[in-house]
């Protein structure tokens, strides 16, 4: 019996290491070639000149002003944006006749690009925060939009039958049959919105912005120092990670009763 449970501990922690092969692997073939010369170093600085960068950073306070001040506006775009996506999701979804009156002008505002209203967010509030918030919610509201309408209505009818024998009125139906049953594409649509969120904040940030990551890296560029460019970059990547990860991690707390989120 220990020795199987030390097998599955010992397999699970495999598993968990395995997503992090190839980047790792990356890594250090990227370190190797640049101590040997293969890759210039003002095109892309090895990996130690970038941890070391990032120290320099972080010993003055730069790095951990600007990462906070980046996840704020994330933060704060993704809650806004997505919370308007849900409710139209959730009425379009549940009234056919908010999906006529509404949909197809959604529709029309989803198929315009978010940053190439740039310009006139710039007109409408300046080069502040509440631009780059705005940009991000525009981003984030749409795939939260299709996918809870999308898992509105494609909930079994047959489930909802059999909830109205049960008994449940309107509110009981929702909340144990309809919005349960739409979860799983709610959550997709998460997901993909925090990728949407990250994109949409390195452009909102480098343009006219005074902090934060985008800043830090065009800032950098003035001065040449591909080394911060670089991290930038690898920051962005790490928080969209990240993002990802918790999305996950919410799907399985949150569909633990789904046949596909049981862990065997």
């Amino acid at each position: 019996m220990k020795h199987k449970l030390k097998l599955n501990i010992k397999e699970r922690y495999i598993q968990s290491l395995l997503p992090w092969a190839v980047p790792l692997l990356i890594v250090l073939l990227w370190q190797l070639f640049s101590s040997m010369g293969w890759i210039p170093n003002r095109i892309l600085p090895a990996p130690l000149e970038v941890i070391n960068a990032a120290l320099k950073l972080a010993n003055s306070g730069a790095l951990g002003r600007n990462i906070g001040i980046s996840a704020a506006r994330a933060i704060a775009g993704f809650l806004i944006g997505g919370s308007i996506g849900f409710a139209l999701g959730l009425l379009n979804g549940i009234s056919t006749l908010a999906e006529k009156l509404f949909d197809t002008s959604i529709q029309m505002l989803r198929n315009i690009p978010n940053l190439a209203l740039i310009p006139l967010v710039i007109l409408w509030f300046g080069i502040g925060d509440t631009s780059r918030i705005f940009l991000i919610s525009l981003g984030v509201m749409f795939p939260i939009y299709l996918n809870t309408f999308h898992g509105i209505r494609n909930v079994d009818s047959g489930l909802i039958e059999m909830g109205k024998v049960y008994g449940l009125n309107t509110w009981g139906l929702f909340w144990q049959i309809v919005l349960p049953g739409a979860l799983s594409s709610i959550l997709v649509g998460v997901r993909y919105s925090l990728g949407i969120m990250w994109l949409t904040l390195i452009v909102a940030e480098t343009i006219g912005a005074d902090s934060g990551i985008g800043y830090m890296a065009m800032n950098a560029r003035e001065f040449l120092q591909t080394d911060v460019v670089v991290l930038s970059i690898l920051l962005y990547a790490a928080f969209g990670k990240l993002a990802d990860t918790v999305a996950r991690i919410l799907e399985n707390y949150c569909l633990q009763w789904h046949p596909n989120y049981q862990k065997i």
